[in-house]
């Protein structure tokens, strides 16, 4: 998938580009059919929310499931990303992000840059996101909200938050409502006045490919309907991470690059294609 020179323009302004229609119905049940096994894998990939039992998120998945291994290099994704920042990259960090109904958490407002500078030593934000919605998203279920146009403040200076990991390890909070780097209030009343609040608000299969240092967050799911998200963080194949004191696991910061290649089209429906007659 090839995009535009309008689309890329609204990217550069907006920090963001929402797609959709990027995937069939078949191709996110490829998906989803993963989930549960993913959710039940009792490992430091996976996070809690508070609760310590709704699951939050799980990480780096993509190497031993196969349709979350597809899904990264599909073409959809891969080939706008490689237009995005202008040449060969590599798959930075891939995650399912759950918002679970009635008991899904917030995101902070914050931006993603600034936890792989200061934790992982990405020397710069050449990277982009591309947010894969597996479930519709709607202004009930916790929508993510970006402030438009605010990657142009590059990273934000924010002093880190306590340690909130409660003894487990210290990336934790990284992953959980106590966001380690969030922006303090006063900083996003500031960055409100400037930059307005957009609600992504999209069904299933449509793909945001959103810029690392845009502000964004969301909220509490109230509904009774789940908006899980799959991200792959794709970064520039020559923007790779410096060594730095106690790494975070490889699950969170990949320090083996490898270019990624866009596979063939169908590669979510191979399997499907494989059990025809």
């Amino acid at each position: 998938m090839r995009l535009t020179d309008d689309q890329i323009r609204t990217y550069s302004a907006q920090g963001f580009l929402l797609v959709e229609r990027c995937f069939s119905e078949a191709e996110l049940d490829r998906v989803r059919a993963d989930l549960p096994t993913a959710f039940a894998e009792d490992s430091p990939r996976r996070v809690l929310e508070r609760d310590g039992v709704t699951v939050r998120g799980v990480h780096g998945q993509h190497v031993d499931v196969e349709s979350f291994g597809n899904l990264v290099r599909h073409p959809r994704l891969v080939e706008p990303v490689q237009q995005l920042l202008g040449g060969a990259v590599y798959i930075y960090q891939f995650k399912i992000n759950v918002k679970a109904s009635l008991t899904g958490e917030a995101w902070p407002w914050h931006q993603d840059f600034i936890f792989w500078e200061r934790e992982d030593g990405m020397p710069r934000a050449d990277l982009v996101t591309a947010l894969v919605m597996l479930d519709d998203a709607t202004e009930f279920n916790g929508p993510l909200l970006v402030l438009a146009g605010s990657h142009a403040e590059g990273r934000i200076a924010v002093d880190p938050a306590g340690d909130a990991a409660g003894g487990k390890p210290r990336w934790v909070n990284n992953l959980t409502v106590d966001l380690k780097y969030a922006l303090p209030h006063g900083r996003v009343r500031d960055l409100h006045e400037r930059y307005p609040v957009a609600s992504i608000k999209a069904p299933a299969g449509a793909v945001l490919f959103f810029h690392p240092n845009l502000v964004h967050g969301s909220s509490d799911n109230m509904s009774a309907r789940d908006r899980r998200l799959a991200l792959v963080t794709y970064s520039h194949a020559d923007n790779q991470v410096r060594p730095v004191p106690d790494p975070r696991p490889a699950f969170l910061s990949n320090r083996n690059p490898v270019p990624v290649e866009p596979a063939d089209d169908a590669v979510l429906l191979d399997r499907e294609r494989d059990r025809s007659p």
